[in-house]
């Protein structure tokens, strides 16, 4: 039981670190009309960049990202699996810990 305590004590640590998290994705766009494919792509080599995420709500929404922020946001969408997947951990380490509790 101890054991299982200190799993979860170090997975809860675990997922402190990766706390900074977003979920969605990333999209690039042409800076111009704003299409994702387009031919003003082979006139200008600017892009633009946008977060897409569904809301608590399910409603698609859109954040527009500066290009020197995309290192900041790709790491909180890495950070979003990281946790997800470390809560998981936790879920099933707390599940243990229940039925070690209830046969005691």
């Amino acid at each position: 039981m101890k054991d299982l305590v200190e799993r979860r004590n170090g997975l809860l640590r675990e997922f402190e670190k990766c706390s900074d998290f977003v979920r969605g994705s990333i999209n690039s766009v042409c800076a111009k009309c704003n299409r994702a494919r387009c031919i003003c792509e082979t006139k200008t080599s600017r892009r633009a960049y946008r977060l897409t995420y569904k809301n608590s709500e399910q409603k698609t929404r859109i954040v527009y990202i500066q290009e020197s922020r995309l290192p900041k946001i790709r790491k909180m969408i890495v950070n979003y699996s990281k946790s997800r997947k470390i809560m998981e951990q936790i879920i099933e380490t707390n599940i243990e810990i229940f039925k070690k509790e209830t046969k005691h």
